[in-house]
């Protein structure tokens, strides 16, 4: 456990900073019933503001009774510090241009999680660096095991699985990509999710222009990839896009086309262990339509962004798109079930695919402007459908992307003006439930689930969309307050985000990022975003459940920042994907869109 942080203020704010325009709001516990007044401390402790705050009550998910203060208007500064009854706020800062540092360090997040590579200490320092992870031969000398040559689950394991024997005799290399979160596992389908939001936030770049694509060209981020010309979004997307494509099942088997769900270790490993100390077997798991679909999806996605600088790398990413997408047609119901869980890495379970399907179909429709999937888009039950529930979109309800990138990216489908105002109609209502929220986040009070703060980030770039679409500055605002629950304003008082704000996280689930149990380890690196809050008592870990073991704990509360307590704070590539596409958002707001372009 970090015990390092102190007791929570109750005083609560963005321990950041507050954009300067933008909504300034904090949230103070105290069960009196009456205003309190409240100051504004600056550096040197002379008052700058003051008011009377708002008391708003009892609140469910903090099981505590709060007001809020407005503190708008505040003037540029740092070193601030707010004061109701006695009680003083962490420090924070008002500015400009908070958000960029948070979208660079969110994005190098990812050359950490690379696979079947070393991780330079010319790039990132001795701290982190480490030798290549699952790249020796199987059955060689060498302890790791290896992605070279990866066989499918041994037979007589896959009744018990899938109801049914499966087995296929080839082995495939499957070197590269993003391990997927604090274990050694490589998953398709969170793979998928990262993947489209690394692709969409240079997508929405382009569209921005000026400082926004700037900021993200090559030279940008920590990774070897400098000098091409490229930007260094797009090559860090293309590790796990190239990964995804050696995931495809080769010509010659009953599933030709079809994409593995995952590979992963025969059986778990414990803490601490770098990937190049992993001693397991590693096997491919079967193909999914889910796996499929995502691959079609993103590949396609990446083929239009990739053209203008490696053509023939764009025709491979649309040619097996448009292979993914005619085996998923023929494998339709091939799911991935909950029973593959319990041999060494999650099962990622669906069996629901609706919502890939439409997805890879406006992928390939935006790229390609080809009718066969205009008419899948417009018959498929997820095109009239809501796919703006409040809790968030995530890697197995896809049908939220689908529609905000038919209705953002240039096209030239017949509905495309119908979906951008189902978009901004989800955007809405977040924003109406971001407004009643006293802790100030576009997340309902059942929204506190396994990865709570990537549900509200991903909430983030739906109100963004909005924005995007209809230019309603209720939208930018909620996005913007959104972000205050994930840096600090919240019950525990904790930034999310390691190396943001005075109290942060430090110690989020992981293999390798294991400071906590081993030293000689670093901690995650600044911008690694924690799962969060997890009031689902079923999925808790021992330590959790060890400090509530009678289950009784307000949502907003269920988490610790240890090491063990993998159903609060594991960290995965998808949640620091949605961190980068909302923090991207927040750093260059100005992306309108022209529905006719």
């Amino acid at each position: 456990m970090n015990d390092d942080v102190p007791a929570r203020p109750r005083v609560l704010v963005n321990q950041h900073g507050y954009l300067l325009g933008g909504p300034m709001r904090a949230t103070v516990i105290s069960d009196s019933a009456d205003a309190l007044a409240w100051e504004v401390c600056d550096g040197a402790d002379a008052v700058v503001a003051a008011g009377a705050t708002t008391p708003v009550g009892a609140e469910v998910t903090s099981a505590e009774s709060v007001h809020v203060a407005d503190l708008s208007g505040l003037a540029p500064g740092s070193g601030y510090v707010l004061v109701v009854d006695g009680s003083r706020s962490r420090p924070f800062s008002v500015g400009e241009s908070l958000y960029e540092p948070l979208l660079i360090d969110g994005l190098n997040y990812f050359y950490l999680a690379r696979s079947g590579t070393p991780i330079s200490a010319e790039i990132v320092g001795d701290e982190y660096a480490r030798e290549a992870g699952h790249v020796s031969a199987a059955g060689g000398a060498d302890v790791n095991q290896g992605d070279l040559s990866v066989a499918c689950q041994p037979v007589e394991e896959t009744e018990a699985i899938y109801g049914t024997p499966w087995a296929a005799d080839y082995r495939l290399d499957v070197v590269g990509g993003w391990y997927d979160a604090g274990d050694h596992g490589k998953y398709v389908v969170n793979g998928g999710i990262a993947v489209a939001q690394l692709l969409g936030v240079w997508e929405r770049a382009l569209r921005a222009g000026g400082t926004a694509a700037a900021a993200l060209g090559d030279g940008s981020l920590r990774l070897p990839e400098h000098g091409d010309g490229v930007p260094d979004v797009l090559n860090e997307a293309r590790w796990e896009l190239d990964f995804m494509m050696s995931m495809i099942v080769p010509d010659g088997d009953a599933l030709a086309g079809m994409v593995h769900h995952k590979v992963h270790d025969h059986g778990w490993t414990g803490l601490p262990m770098l990937p190049a100390e992993d001693p397991r077997p590693r096997y491919l798991h079967r193909p999914s339509t889910a796996a499929t679909l995502n691959l079609a999806a993103t590949a396609a996605q990446g083929a239009r962004l990739w053209r203008p600088y490696d053509e023939p790398y764009a025709h491979r990413l649309l040619t097996d798109a448009r292979t993914a997408w005619q085996a998923a047609l023929a494998h339709p119901d091939l799911y991935a079930p909950v029973a593959d869980g319990s041999y060494g890495g999650g099962p990622y379970d669906d069996e629901d695919v609706s919502d890939e399907f439409y997805w890879a179909a406006v992928e390939l429709f935006v790229t390609t402007g080809e009718s066969t999937f205009a008419e899948f888009i417009a018959s498929s039950p997820v095109h009239d459908a809501d796919s703006f529930p409040a809790g968030g979109f995530r890697w197995d309800a896809l049908g939220a992307i689908a529609k905000m990138n038919l209705a953002t990216v240039g096209n030239a489908h017949p509905s495309r003006a119908l979906v951008a105002e189902q978009v901004v109609a989800g955007a809405r209502r977040l924003a109406a439930v971001q407004g009643a929220q006293p802790w100030g986040m576009a997340l309902p009070d059942d929204g506190f689930i396994w990865g709570s703060n990537s549900q509200l980030l991903n909430n983030i770039q739906v109100l963004g969309a909005g924005y995007d679409l209809s230019g309603d500055p209720a939208l930018l605002s909620a996005a913007q307050e959104s972000m205050d629950y994930l840096l600090g304003r919240n019950v525990l008082g904790l930034s999310y985000i390691t190396g943001y704000g005075t109290d942060f996280v430090r110690n989020q689930h992981s293999r390798w990022f294991d400071h906590q149990e081993d030293p000689s380890l670093p901690h995650p690196p600044r911008g690694s975003v924690a799962g969060g809050p997890n009031a689902l008592t079923e999925t808790w870990d021992p330590v959790i459940r060890g400090l509530h073991p009678d289950g009784d704990c307000p949502p907003q509360a269920a988490y610790v920042d240890d090491i063990q307590s993998w159903a609060t704070n594991e960290i995965t590539v998808n949640w620091n994907s949605a961190l980068a596409a909302a923090a991207a958002f927040l750093a260059f707001p100005d992306a309108p869109i022209t529905l006719e372009s």
